[in-house]
């Protein structure tokens, strides 16, 4: 499975440097890096969360898929969706952090979440200038 998901990440990186493909019109928000990613993670979150104590699945495992969730579905409220960012990371480090999962797996999900948030980041900024 993790081959898989390594294939995947070098597909990404290069579908972002294929200028061709920069250049293409986006046509909707589905056409957007940004929105691919949270969608990515998201899935990747889900699956952690799973990996959790029975009864923190209900319990801390929601709060992290909910916010998790909401990254992608704000897509149109970027400030929103930087929150959900910040929020998703906090519960990576609370469940490393209480012992529920594995530290290295939420660090790497924690790192992922920051690209993710400096992205929207850049991508509200840019939409400030139209």
């Amino acid at each position: 499975m993790a081959g898989a998901r390594e294939v995947k990440e070098v597909e990404e990186v290069k579908e972002v440097k294929d200028q061709r493909h920069r250049n293409a019109p986006v046509k909707t928000y589905s056409d957007l890096l940004v929105y691919k990613q949270a969608y990515r993670l998201t899935l990747r979150v889900s699956a952690f969360s799973r990996t959790m104590p029975r009864e923190e699945q209900f319990e801390l495992g929601r709060q992290l898929r909910r916010s998790s969730r909401s990254v992608g579905a704000n897509r149109r409220h970027l400030i929103i969706a930087a929150g959900e960012v910040a929020e998703t990371k906090y519960w990576l480090e609370l469940a490393a952090d209480e012992g529920f999962v594995a530290r290295t797996t939420a660090e790497s999900l924690v790192r992922e979440y920051s690209k993710l948030g400096f992205m929207i980041h850049n991508l509200w900024k840019e939409w400030r200038k139209l």
